[in-house]
């Protein structure tokens, strides 16, 4: 369950922050992702001197996987902070620390060793994005390693990381693999660094999402960043930008360290808007990208310039949208990506009629990783995968609480959108 807790004590008074009602220890936590800004500084100080309960902000923080924002910001007004609890929120940071160095050495580990096999790979996550944005590998938290690959190199990448100590978490035949691949979008890998700790993606999003990013095209307009003394291929601004909107919106905005990524590559003198919200457009993600952008903006006071603002507000479904995701936060509501709410918000997010048509065929037809690794089939029966696929989600979808004739709700009223298995994960 992906879920952002709202302990609340007889103390507490919500606060308002862009509309939306924050319980105090929440209204900090976003206090601290806005306060490298100079005018923010204040209102930062401010709510250190409420009364708040310090476990349950703790929670928050790293439920959202923002403890490296958080400690920056306090660690300037450390005199406001208890001792005790200043040294659980260095420890914390410490932590995160310590990982991002191992990921960030095992990814370079990683690249030289696909460059030695002539692998050409996109990193575009992890210390990648860590160190593109916020100019440190170790100022945002992550913990797996997401590299981009061409489907036809998918197999020789596979026996690379096989070098190196890496197992796949599904085993397949050689006919399988490209059953998988052809319907897939990405092998999860366990090393030496942990369990599940890389994924080779040759898709930005499962298929049936039905988001068509041209990836080889991504490797054209590749820009280089230096991780130490090593150069790093990965996504140009605009493409990083689609890409996170959509990676966001998979995960209903449900993380804050996701909101805080899309608002710093909005701040990026490289970004050409025009081409952003063309491109949106034309792969049909444009809801997704405004609802991004208008909560970055609303929530995270990101610049955005008065033309992309009109371009956002232009679909009145947009703000209706943004409200109900800024109410997801606010309640601390879970939300399950089998059930049929989840689908349903899926469908309202893309605006072309083809594209809802396209992403209902495929959710039924097209096999995931589930399927794959539930049932062994044999390779002369891949086929079967499809049947599968549609007999589990039947399955998911018509759970006993929707039986009943009604979805669990949060406080608010509004059913639980999704409930995700991959805590810990980007």
């Amino acid at each position: 369950m992906s879920r952002i807790p709202q302990q609340r004590r007889a103390s507490d008074h919500p606060c308002e922050a862009g509309g939306v009602r924050f319980t105090t220890e929440l209204e900090l936590l976003w206090a601290c992702c806005v306060a490298l800004r100079a005018d923010c500084q204040e209102k930062l100080k401010y709510l250190l001197t409420r009364r708040y309960d310090f476990a349950a902000f703790m929670t928050l923080a790293r439920e959202h996987r923002v403890i490296p924002q958080v400690y920056r910001s306090i660690s300037v007004h450390s005199e406001l902070l208890d001792g005790a609890d200043l040294a659980t929120l260095r420890s914390a940071y410490e932590e995160n620390a310590r990982r991002a160095l191992c990921l960030t050495g095992e990814l370079l580990r990683v690249l030289r060793h696909f460059q030695r096999h002539g692998i050409d790979v996109l990193p575009y996550k992890g210390p990648v994005l860590a160190q593109r944005l916020y100019g440190d590998v170790t100022a945002r938290q992550f913990f797996d390693l997401d590299i981009l690959v061409s489907p036809q190199d998918v197999g020789a990448a596979k026996a690379a990381l096989a070098q190196l100590g890496y197992v796949p978490e599904i085993k397949l035949s050689a006919r399988e693999q490209t059953s998988f691949i052809a319907s897939g979008y990405e092998y999860a890998f366990s090393g030496a660094a942990g369990h599940h700790t890389l994924e080779l993606k040759w898709r930005i999003l499962p298929r049936f999402y039905s988001v068509e990013f041209d990836t080889e095209a991504f490797s054209a307009r590749a820009k280089n960043l230096v991780i130490g003394t090593y150069s790093v291929p990965t996504l140009c601004d605009d493409d990083l930008l689609l890409v996170l909107c959509v990676h966001a919106a998979k995960h209903m905005w449900s993380q804050l360290s996701w909101w805080c990524d899309i608002a710093e590559i909005t701040r990026s003198r490289q970004i050409q808007w025009e081409t952003i919200c063309s491109k949106a457009e034309q792969l049909g993600i444009g809801r997704i990208v405004a609802v991004s952008l208008l909560l970055v903006h609303d929530l995270l006071q990101s610049d955005l310039p008065i033309s992309v603002q009109e371009w956002c507000r232009k679909d009145s479904e947009i703000g209706i949208l943004s409200e109900q995701i800024s109410g997801m936060i606010s309640e601390g509501s879970s939300y399950e990506t089998g059930s049929s709410s989840y689908f349903t918000f899926m469908l309202r997010l893309r605006e072309r009629s083809w594209d809802k048509l396209r992403f209902l065929r495929r959710l039924v037809w097209t096999p995931s990783i589930g399927e794959w690794s539930v049932t062994r089939l044999p390779p002369e029966l891949s086929f079967a995968y499809h049947f599968v696929r549609m007999g589990r989600l039947a399955c998911r979808i018509f759970s006993p609480h929707l039986r009943r004739g009604r979805a669990p709700q949060t406080r608010s009223g509004w059913p639980i959108l999704w409930r995700s298995s991959r805590m810990g994960r980007e």
